[in-house]
């Protein structure tokens, strides 16, 4: 079997083919902070999370890096409007991101590069494209010249002469924008812009200025990895202008394709509607998992079903949050965490207490989520192999409950709940036994959770996921739980 997915360049399904066999270079574009993370952020993030784990999974070496865009214009009026400054307005939403992202167990980057951070790198870049006669100076301002980059709209399949002129897509009007009358062409964009009045500039050969919104991710890409990634993703409201743009700065200046993949995330709706804030629909990931809601009756919105609202779709097809969609997700997470919490219910009558080793796993199952998953991270089809699973061992449970035992073998069942953890752990869906959860005594129920943990721990060991391996050790440790781990791959423990 291959792994196949969608190049939004070529706007086919393709073997992936990374630049160096078994390794990942991965680029995704970040938030702007200036504001807390929405509903369309959150679902961005868990997608590319989830594709970053299977691709671990699947025994390739992912390097993962994302940037923080910390320039803008939104971030400086966020400043004005609070009498602060842009570095304190993008220090806040960054660690708010960070807090954000943590609740939705997605992992975070191995390096997340800022603007503010990369302007040599943005100044060197803009440097190139003049000495190639792809940029050029006016007034202060530094700008791309469109017409001269000849691939320019292969990424969106846009063509120049359809559209109408501005780097927006829209006809500038010089009197509402004098910054126009400096181009050479409406489609030119900038590059450098000057220093305006109290705003923040850094020195360069044109004169005091900052650096435009595309020029940095192209800069921040060549800086982390060279002149060559695998795959470069983020929604689709980015592929025009801004990874258009960011083919043109890159392309011309390495004369090679600045990523061989491009992979775009369809976008959130909220009741069959775009999401904003102007249609009062504007949705921030904190609203939404700590205010209780109706449709739940009064309970929050579970961060783990978050992800499996996003999971039961499509990652390049438009999703639509409805009150339904919400109160499905919930469901069919309580059916995904009654099967990762089985051992801690069952595992005593099942006789697993004893157990230190770690079965193999249904070979069946991990097949059929492989085939599914490779085919462009067919997520909806991956949960399916979870949902099997799951109901099975509640069908098991509920046999034990009512009639003393089930009616499989205690290893196949065994068997089957640290598949479903193993699989479940690649699409970042973790359940933490807690009292409420638990029906054995108290002890035991604990020592489940350790065992659940533990077989976690290996599953991402195995995956070469060792930042979560690490986690999880952490966590273990926090609470006195000291692991031996085997030469054969098991893993034994011991309370400190």
């Amino acid at each position: 079997m291959s792994l196949t997915l969608y190049n939004t360049l070529t706007r086919t399904k393709e073997a992936f083919e990374p630049i160096e066999a078994k390794k990942v270079r991965m680029y995704c574009c970040g938030v702007t902070v200036y504001d807390y993370c929405h509903l369309g952020h959150a679902r961005s993030y868990i997608v590319w999370d989830i594709i970053r784990r299977y691709l671990a999974w699947r025994g390739y070496d992912v390097r993962y890096v994302q940037n923080f865009t910390d320039i803008d214009d939104k971030i400086l009026n966020r400043a004005r409007a609070e009498g602060s400054t842009m570095e304190a307005v993008s220090e806040q939403f960054i660690a708010a991101y960070f807090e954000d992202m943590a609740r939705l167990n997605i992992l975070e980057a191995d390096e997340y590069p800022r603007a503010t951070h990369t302007l040599d790198g943005i100044k060197r870049l803009i440097h190139e494209l003049e000495q190639r006669d792809m940029a050029y100076a006016a007034g202060g301002d530094v700008y791309y010249a469109v017409r001269q980059f000849e691939g320019y709209g292969k990424l969106s399949g846009r063509k120049l002469d359809d559209m109408q002129a501005g780097a927006s897509g829209r006809m500038e009007d010089p009197e509402a924008n004098p910054e126009a009358l400096k181009k050479r062409d409406p489609f030119d964009f900038a590059l450098w812009k000057a220093a305006k009045p109290d705003e923040p500039s850094w020195e360069s050969p044109w004169g005091a200025g900052r650096p435009g919104w595309h020029i940095e991710c192209s800069a921040m890409v060549r800086d982390r990895f060279g002149d060559q990634i695998d795959i470069h993703v983020g929604g689709a409201d980015l592929v025009f202008p801004h990874h258009e743009n960011e083919i043109a700065q890159s392309e011309a200046v390495t004369g090679q394709p600045l990523s061989r993949y491009w992979l775009h995330n369809g976008m959130v709706n909220v009741d069959g509607e775009k999401m904003s804030k102007s249609l009062g629909n504007f949705t921030t990931i904190r609203q939404l998992l700590d205010e209780p809601l109706d449709v739940l009756g009064g309970d929050r919105f579970d961060p783990m079903a978050l992800r499996v609202f996003v999971l039961q779709a499509q990652y390049r097809k438009p999703i639509d949050f409805t009150g339904e969609a919400i109160a499905a997700a919930q469901n069919s997470w309580h059916t995904l965490k009654e099967g990762l919490l089985f051992a801690a219910e069952y595992g005593e009558a099942l006789g697993w207490q004893d157990k230190t080793d770690v079965p193999s796993l249904n070979t069946e199952a991990v097949e059929r989520f492989q085939t599914v998953m490779d085919d462009d991270f067919n997520s909806p089809g991956g949960v399916a192999v979870l949902f099997e699973l799951a109901k099975e061992l509640r069908r098991a449970g509920n046999l034990i409950t009512h009639q003393g035992q089930a009616d499989r073998a205690a290893e196949d069942l065994r068997q089957d709940w640290h598949t479903l953890v193993d699989l479940a752990q690649v699409l970042g869906l973790e359940a933490v036994a807690s009292s409420q959860d638990a029906v054995a005594p108290a002890d035991e129920s604990v020592d489940a959770a350790i065992e659940a943990m533990i077989a976690a721990r290996c599953a991402a060991r195995k995956a070469k996921d060792f930042k979560e391996s690490d986690r999880l050790r952490d966590l273990l440790s926090a609470e006195k739980i000291v692991l031996i781990d085997q030469p054969d791959g098991t893993t034994r423990w011991h309370r400190g």
